[in-house]
Order: C-alpha cells, then sequence, then structure tokens
C-alpha cells in the first residue's frame, strides 16, 4: 500500500474540482508528528470554493470517511492532518525494505534516456581538485536517475583539443625527454607546459608558434598527430588509475577531437552557413545573438582553426543522433555559465526542437584550507595526493582506536573518500566549499563518516544477535512509540530524497536524508537496548535496525561512498 498515493487519492475523490496530481503534489509531511504523518494545506482551496482554509479543512475534514489504514483525520488551522496507523505502516515499510532489494527505486523516468557529460579532464594534465566536483556529482547523478527510472548515459568529454597542445607540442620539441616522460608520465608533460609558459614572458613569439602548431595538429600533420596520440595514451594510464580507485566508468569517452577528426565539425559550419547564421567579425566566424542579449558565439577563428563552442555543437547534434535524450546535462564549474547559455541558443536558432532538453548543471570551486595540503604539481593540487592524505589521516585514527580491524588500509580508504564525496554534495553544488579536514572527518557530524560510522555500527549489532531474525517473533505493535515510529517515517521517505535529487539535480537532498536518518537511529539505539532478552523485543528491534541498514548501504551506494561493516 502506498499510503501518501492513497491519501491523495481519498482527497481526490472528496474534492472533484482539483486533480489527483494536485492533491499528491501538494501533500506535506509535518516536522512535527503530533500534527500528523501527513498533511494537506486547504489554502489553495479558498479561492476556489470563497471560504476560509480553516472552514475549508473543517468540512472535508468531516466529509471524509476513515479508512482502515488511518488512525485519525482531523483539521487544525486550515491543515488536514493524516495520521497513519502505525502498526500496518511500520510492517509495510520494514517488510518491504528487508526483503525488497529495489525498494529505494522508482519508475517515474519511465526509461527515458539521460546523458551526462561530466568529469572530462583535460589531457597532458595531472587530475586534480578541480576536476573532482564534476567528476563525483555526474556519477551520483547518474546512479539516482537509474534509481528513478531512467536509462542513465555517462560520456567523458575528454579535453583532447584546442591550442594548448600545439603548445605542448612547441614545448616538446624544445625541450621533451622520451625518457624522463616514460618515467614520470603526464607530470613531466605538465613541466614541459609550464616551462612553455615560463619562457613567453620573454619570448612572447612562441604564443604564436603554438598557435601554428595547432592549426597545423588540425590539418592534419602526421608528426603532430602521432605525438597528440602519446601524450592522450599517457594521459588515460593516468586516470584510469584514478577512475579505478573511485570505481566510476562511463559508457564512451568521447573527447572533443572525435568531432574534428571525423569532420563533423565542418557539418556544422556548413549547417550554420546553409542557415545565413554565420557573420565574419575580425577575421573570425560567430554567431550572432545580440537579440538574445548575449555576446556573439565564435565559432571559427582567424587562423581556420576551431574553439571549443565548435566542437559542444558537433557533440550534442551527435549525442541527440546517438541517444535520442530526454536530456543532456553538462556539469561544470560556474564560471562557464555563459558558455552554455550561447551553445545552446546557437542551436536554437539552428531550429533544433531539442535544444531545450539540454541543461546546465554549474557547482561552486573547493579551496582548501591554507596549509592543509602542500602537495601541488605546478598549479595543481593533484587529486590522488588528496585521498591518499585521506587514507592516512583515517587510517592513524583507526590504528589508535582500533589496531585489530581486519583491512584497516582498506577501510580507511574507503571512509577517507567518503569524507571527501560526502563534504563536496551535502550542501547546494553552486556553493562554494573550503574543504577542512578536521570538518570532513568527524564521525559526529553531518559527515560521510558518520554515515559509515552508523552503518557499521547497525551492522555490529546484527552479527552480534548471533542468529537470524526470528519473523515470527516480530511484534510492529512496539515500533508505535515516537522514537521508533519517526524511524520507520524517515525510512519510508527514503526513495523521495531520490526523486527530489533527480528532480531538482542535486544530490544534497539524498546525503541530508541520510543524516536525518543517521540521527534518527543513533536516537533510538540510545534510548532503547537492542539485545535484550525477550525474544519479541530483541527481535523487533533487530528489524528495524536491519531496516536502517539496507537503507543506508543503498544510499552510501547511490552517493559513490562504501559502506564498511566494521570501522
Amino acid at each position: 500500500m502506498k499510503f501518501k498515493e492513497n491519501i491523495a487519492s481519498l482527497l481526490a475523490e472528496n474534492i472533484l474540482e482539483v486533480p489527483y496530481e494536485e492533491m499528491l503534489n501538494a501533500l506535506e509531511v509535518p516536522p512535527d508528528s503530533s500534527k500528523g504523518d501527513f498533511a494537506f494545506p486547504c489554502f489553495r482551496l479558498s479561492k476556489l470554493f470563497r471560504k476560509a482554509p480553516n472552514i475549508i479543512a473543517e468540512e472535508l475534514s468531516g466529509n471524509i470517511s476513515k479508512p482502515d489504514y488511518l488512525d485519525k483525520i482531523e483539521a487544525v488551522s486550515g491543515y488536514i492532518n493524516f495520521f497513519v496507523d502505525r502498526l500496518m505502516f511500520s510492517k509495510q515499510i520494514l517488510d518491504n525494505v528487508n526483503t525488497n532489494v529495489d525498494f529505494y527505486k522508482s519508475d517515474i523516468g519511465g526509461g527515458k534516456t539521460i546523458v551526462i557529460d561530466y568529469s572530462h579532464p583535460n589531457i597532458a594534465k595531472p587530475f586534480h581538485v578541480g576536476s573532482l566536483r564534476t567528476t563525483i556529482i555526474g556519477a551520483i547523478l547518474g546512479k539516482i536517475f537509474k534509481a528513478a527510472g531512467y536509462n542513465f548515459i555517462g560520456t567523458n568529454y575528454l579535453g583532447d583539443w584546442g591550442t594548448q597542445f600545439g603548445k605542448l607540442i612547441v614545448a616538446y620539441k624544445k625541450w621533451g625527454n622520451d625518457e624522463k616522460i616514460k618515467e614520470n608520465g603526464v607530470y613531466e608533460l605538465v613541466n614541459i607546459y609550464i616551462k612553455f609558459h615560463q619562457e613567453v614572458d620573454t619570448n612572447p613569439a612562441l604564443e604564436d608558434e603554438g598557435r601554428a602548431a595547432f592549426a597545423d595538429l588540425e590539418r592534419g600533420n602526421p608528426e603532430y598527430i602521432k605525438l597528440w596520440n602519446w601524450f592522450k595514451e599517457i594521459s588515460l594510464v593516468e586516470f584510469n588509475k584514478l577512475y579505478k580507485r573511485l570505481e566510476i566508468t562511463f559508457n564512451d569517452y568521447t573527447g572533443e577531437s572525435y568531432y574534428i577528426l571525423n569532420n563533423l565539425d565542418k557539418e556544422v559550419i556548413n549547417n550554420l552557413n546553409q542557415k545565413n547564421l554565420l557573420e565574419l567579425s575580425e577575421g573570425a566566424y560567430i554567431v550572432n545573438l545580440e537579440e538574445q542579449k548575449l555576446p556573439p558565439c565564435i565559432v571559427l577563428k582567424s587562423n581556420g582553426s576551431t574553439i571549443y563552442a565548435t566542437r559542444d555543437l558537433a557533440a550534442a547534434i551527435h549525442r541527440m543522433q546517438k541517444y535520442n535524450f530526454y536530456k543532456c546535462i553538462y556539469i561544470t564549474d560556474y564560471k562557464q555559465s555563459l558558455h552554455f547559455k550561447q551553445f545552446f541558443t546557437v542551436l536554437d536558432k539552428m531550429n533544433y526542437p531539442w535544444a531545450k532538453d539540454l541543461v546546465h548543471i554549474p557547482y561552486g570551486f573547493v579551496t582548501l584550507e591554507s596549509g592543509k595540503m602542500a602537495t601541488r604539481e605546478g598549479n595543481f593540487i593533484v587529486l590522488d595526493k588528496l585521498i591518499e592524505e585521506a587514507k592516512n589521516k583515517v587510517l592513524e585514527v583507526i590504528t589508535a582506536k582500533n589496531p585489530d580491524l581486519e583491512n584497516k588500509e582498506e577501510v580507511a580508504e574507503q571512509v577517507g573518500l567518503g569524507a571527501i564525496i560526502f563534504n563536496n554534495i551535502y550542501n547546494n553544488i553552486l556553493n562554494d566549499i573550503v574543504f577542512k579536514w578536521e570538518t570532513a572527518l568527524r564521525l559526529d557530524g553531518e559527515t560521510g563518516p558518520y554515515v559509515q560510522y552508523t552503518h557499521a555500527r547497525t551492522c555490529s549489532l546484527i552479527k552480534k544477535n548471533e542468529s537470524l531474525i526470528n519473523l515470527e517473533k516480530v511484534d510492529f505493535s512496539l515500533l508505535t512509540d515516537n522514537t521508533s515510529f519517526d524511524l520507520v517515517k524517515l525510512i519510508s521517505s527514503f526513495p523521495d530524497s531520490i526523486i527530489a535529487s533527480a528532480e531538482k539535480y542535486e544530490p544534497m537532498y539524498v546525503a541530508r536524508h541520510l543524516i536525518e536518518i543517521c540521527k534518527a537511529f543513533n536516537k533510538f539505539y540510545n534510548e532503547y537496548s537492542v539485545l535484550v532478552d525477550d525474544d519479541t523485543v530483541r527481535n523487533t528491534r533487530l528489524y528495524l535496525v536491519n531496516a536502517v541498514k539496507n537503507t543506508l548501504r543503498e544510499g552510501l551506494n547511490l552517493l559513490c561512498i562504501k559502506a564498511p561493516e566494521k570501522m
């Protein structure tokens, strides 16, 4: 039985002027359980019925016949408050969570395809903290969309084309050392790239050499293509090590270069020409967006080479042809917001009806507390080193507090990564973040390790029972007190947090809901002994504990965080 949906149907039967969907969307969950388990605000009906909300609530609550699944219905201050039968509710929710592996999933997506463009690190540079947020936000939203019934396609739009490769080719030819590159990989490529920019200060002509080399690369210079492929292979080795560590995969790694090497950029230019959208401006070709109150979108530079907007246009068209997506989502920092407004608008001017289905999700920047992270490669804070530092900090705590823990290194990495990931998505992703180790690693705050520790506590309780939960000894009437039932309700509304995250493109709804479950569980744990002698009480409380464990495990998995059973 779906209690919320049934209550919405009950209201729709008694208010014929308002459709069921509106009733369902209007139902609220009061923060104070003394005001009901679900509440319907009658204020929206005042204009329709030309009566005060409190009068409407009184009349409607008096007219509704109370079904068996409700304990009572009452009108208070313009609201109709519905109190569910706690025993019936607890049995249904806990049975579902403890027996149905898909208890948290829904089918609101209806199998529609959502493409997410995320991670997209730049070739020939280490994977740095700047790429962390796009990577984890994209991976998490992908899991959330799958749980909500969508077909998720993850694409890693590698930054493998652009003027920087012309500069790198020039740098390699002047200062490159094959042995050092083979030994140090992408870090040596960064060294010679940094040297290029240092030399530019005294020799500005190097910039022209770099631009000319990139133009030659676009024209297919065999030597330059070979070098570019080598740089790309070196970079992918490093990237894949990190993706394996994060356990993040992609459906494809179609980078910017694909659209150039397969002449899809030329198709875009021809298309723009045929639609009379191209204008010559100071030697470059642009699409004028003055009517849309946006700066012009450059699609060809004065030297004939493409710009990232050209490649993004080609990529969007190609993705629609390949995946026929419902939405195509781009996850980048907020400084790129103008670019996405421009290229979405160009696609709209090209009369692609699906341009409206392109979504840019901007996020804020991560900075580290001054002096807390000294490992730098050039201007990059290397993500792999940050993860290693997190792991080592957790390992110190484990060694001090639980030295006999099995697989200490593995658990330390899981908790360290959990701290980093959770810290990045607990608040609105548009917010800038100052990462502080002291805050992120706490076991008693709103952190990933707190959720992981609570999960481990549930596992410990179940293991200490030394036998399977005896369902014949479960008495749901023992879970009707406020503390137990508040926990049951939070478990029941976990799928709603997934839907909220999917609809609002915000992982924080899932993250915050897990924190609320942890708080409610720890309150329950402190008020009631679980492993008591009484068989019925013990098995009933363990049944609730098991549901908490299952919910936290699946929630952490959605957030790309491991759920260790011991900490």
